[in-house]
């Protein structure tokens, strides 16, 4: 769910909307829970922006190719709490669930996953929390990602709240990769076919051979990026 889609879903809240059942009676607290992670995103959002900018402005190459946040719906929210057995109170979900806000970070080749991870936790009021990297050792299935748990502040009227934001990183190869991944397994749950697991596991070493080939024909083409 994208900021603008958290508007609207707080919005129909407020208009009488049905929330799930869970969150029936602390609506109010709801709205403003997810609020603030919406306003983490933004915060991780700017920080992103600026970097890209910066570096354009510079005359240096922008590893940035695309950006995309989103928000967890209450839905989803709901159906996490409960695979990993955490209780469904807004203390317990703050504590458990990190990733109700995310933001995806689309770069031009591998080096430039790692090069925007760096910028962005080298920032003073950037906190890194926890680290997976799926590009240095990729899922069984192929998968391929870098993903950062960070903590930014967010400064409200009264009081400064500290929101946990999950950024993955990762390549335009790897990202149309996860795309179909994605589709494939929601066409097909519970089981996929075993000969589509195949294809997909071969078709992500050959979208891993195609970063390194194209990462290695930049750098022949411009020389070594400073």
């Amino acid at each position: 769910m994208t900021t603008e889609d958290a508007d609207r879903e707080i919005t129909r809240w407020a208009s009488g909307h049905p929330l799930p059942e869970p969150f029936r009676d602390i609506s109010e607290e709801l709205s403003h829970f997810l609020l603030v992670y919406k306003f983490g995103l933004a915060e991780i959002g700017t920080k992103i922006g600026i970097l890209a900018e910066e570096l354009t402005h510079r005359g240096r190459h922008n590893p940035i190719e695309h950006v995309s946040p989103r928000l967890k719906t209450t839905s989803s929210i709901t159906a996490k709490a409960k695979r990993i057995g955490c209780p469904l109170t807004l203390d317990d979900l703050r504590l458990r669930i990190r990733d109700i806000a995310g933001i995806r970070i689309v770069c031009s080749f591998v080096s430039d996953v790692y090069t925007v991870a760096d910028m962005l936790t080298r920032q003073p009021d950037v906190t890194l929390l926890q680290t997976k990297d799926y590009v240095a050792k990729p899922k069984a299935n192929g998968y391929r990602s870098l993903h950062l748990i960070v903590e930014i502040p967010v400064f409200l009227s009264e009081r400064v709240v500290h929101v946990p934001v999950e950024v993955q990183l990762r390549t335009a190869a790897m990202d149309f990769w996860a795309s179909l991944e994605h589709k494939i397994h929601y066409k097909y749950d519970p089981a996929v076919p075993g000969a589509l697991r195949e294809e997909l596991a071969a078709a992500a070493e050959d979208a891993a051979r195609l970063d390194r080939r194209m990462e290695r024909l930049h750098r022949e083409i411009h020389g070594p990026r400073v």
